[in-house]
């Protein structure tokens, strides 16, 4: 009798209000956070904390207040932060196996589809890390070898300097070109013309999608992905920017498949495609053209991208600090001089400007949160329950700027790396490649990249700024924090 009654008095907006009210409470029920979970801000029920700043700047100011492992629930998805040096190598090397998977971001799903080398997991992603893995190590031998590769850029990119005539020009595409071209010399056998108009606007959509896959308005796509992929906004910008990528790609691998010799492979590509062969009996180890595909965009990007902003700091640095400049020109002119090109037989008697190099890459912070892993079994990090399934962020910039591992950490600061003697000295707290079974696969190469671009330019040029335009240390929060666009002027030396 009284259930008829209040259903009789109900009106369209009282039954409104109702259906509101229970589908708040079903969330907040179905969301709850877990027995000895991470702490965190309190989040709004249906949204999470998507209001919460994604930099890590607001990561720092969390963990000051909920301490170096925090959660944030996105949508109804519940990330951990993992925070400073200590927590940060107790989840990526003391529990390395405990936290090897990657969760699916949407963001990234459409294009990369869970296959390749960065977003996969299990067997497949063993067995195609290891592949690369072991192409990038070895393939060449005996024909070029990768030194020989960037040594043969660092000259074209020297020429492409000299060209400008100590004239003011932004160098970021022709650094990007440049190091791209070693990553594509070995995945497609050939490198691209600075001039090269369609390779130039690769590297204009990715840096435009990079850019804004950190921003977020575009992170609220990985929240709500089923509303989001059908609305306007940046994240429909990075996935037709990837599209035109990946569409760049496949005409190079095509190109490869026409004229494939599997008894004289050249590059990674041929290798690849001979791997298919011997891998028809294995599906699961998914050698196929799709993955192929997959891979080349997780190698192309990942070759180019950090080490490409890492020069660009160095040079916006040098900039700012001429006294280390001329210290680095010193050590080169003493050690190496004009007559011939730096090589990597130089690095250990060159340990001031190896020195430079890792603080740019310490301080420049390229890739401040790191990318997200995920439990791949139920475990503990700093004493609070992390469930199977549970998406985990380490943040490197905690790391790389830890008071307790660094002397100056807000400081650029070369003596960070070198003893009381000036050698160089390796610090543990280094870790802007991440660390454990998903270390980036191109460290090798990047650390090669870094020192011989690096040397040569600063052999060869004296790098100053344009008169009233200073490049700023401020740098743009996209998926990587890279330097604001400056222009420069290269004098000859």
């Amino acid at each position: 009798m009284i259930f008829q009654a209040l259903f009789d008095c109900m009106n369209f907006t009282s039954w409104l209000l109702l259906g509101f009210v229970l589908v708040i409470l079903a969330d907040v029920i179905r969301n709850r956070r877990p027995h000895n979970f991470p702490p965190g801000p309190w989040a709004v029920p249906l949204l999470g904390n998507v209001f919460t700043g994604v930099d890590y700047k607001t990561m720092e100011e969390l963990a000051q207040k909920y301490g170096p492992v925090f959660s944030l629930r996105r949508g109804s998805e519940r990330v951990v932060f993992v925070t400073g040096y200590k927590m940060v190598k107790e989840a990526l090397v003391s529990q390395l196996d405990n936290f090897v998977d990657r969760p699916i971001v949407p963001l990234f799903h459409v294009i990369f589809k869970g296959i390749g080398i960065a977003l996969s997991n299990g067997y497949l992603w063993k067995k195609q890390r290891k592949f690369a893995n072991t192409h990038l190590r070895y393939f060449g031998e005996g024909q070029k070898s990768l030194e020989k590769y960037i040594e043969v850029e660092c000259h074209f990119l020297c020429e492409a300097f000299n060209e400008e005539q100590g004239r003011p020009f932004n160098p970021q595409y022709t650094i990007t070109n440049a190091v791209g071209n070693i990553i594509s010399s070995v995945v497609f056998g050939h490198r691209f013309e600075y001039s090269d108009p369609s390779f130039r606007k690769i590297l204009e959509l990715d840096n435009e999608a990079v850019v804004l896959a950190g921003s977020a308005q575009t992170q609220l796509y990985d929240a709500f992905p089923g509303i989001m992929k059908y609305l306007p906004g940046p994240h429909q910008t990075v996935h037709a920017n990837y599209r035109e990528i990946v569409a760049f790609l496949n005409r190079e691998i095509e190109k490869h498949q026409e004229d494939w010799n599997p008894d004289d492979p050249r590059d990674f590509v041929d290798a690849y495609l001979s791997e298919m062969e011997k891998k028809k009996e294995d599906p699961h180890a998914g050698f196929n053209t799709e993955t192929l595909l997959v891979c080349t965009l997780d190698l192309i990007e990942a070759g180019t991208e950090s080490a490409s902003t890492t020069l660009r700091w160095a040079l916006a640095f040098v900039m700012n600090y001429p006294e280390i400049q001329e210290k680095v020109q010193a050590e080169i002119d003493r050690v190496i001089g004009q007559s011939r090109q730096p090589t990597l037989a130089d690095r250990p008697n060159l340990p001031y400007t190896d020195a430079v190099i890792h603080e740019t890459q310490r301080f420049g912070n390229i890739v401040p949160l790191g990318f997200p892993k995920m439990a791949c079994k139920d475990c503990t990090l700093g004493g609070y329950f992390i469930p199977k399934g549970t998406a985990i962020s380490t943040i490197l910039s905690s790391v790389l700027f830890d008071k307790n591992e660094w002397e100056t950490p807000d400081v650029f600061n070369p003596e960070h790396f070198l003893d009381s003697e000036g050698k160089f000295r390796r610090r543990e707290a280094f870790l802007p490649f991440s660390a454990g079974k998903r270390v980036c696969i191109g460290e090798p190469l990047a650390k090669m990249e870094l020192f011989l671009f690096f040397a040569s330019l600063l052999q060869r040029f004296t790098f100053t700024p344009v008169p009233g335009e200073m490049p700023s240390l401020e740098g743009v929060m996209g998926f990587t924090y890279s330097p604001k666009e400056f222009r420069m002027l290269a004098v000859p030396r």
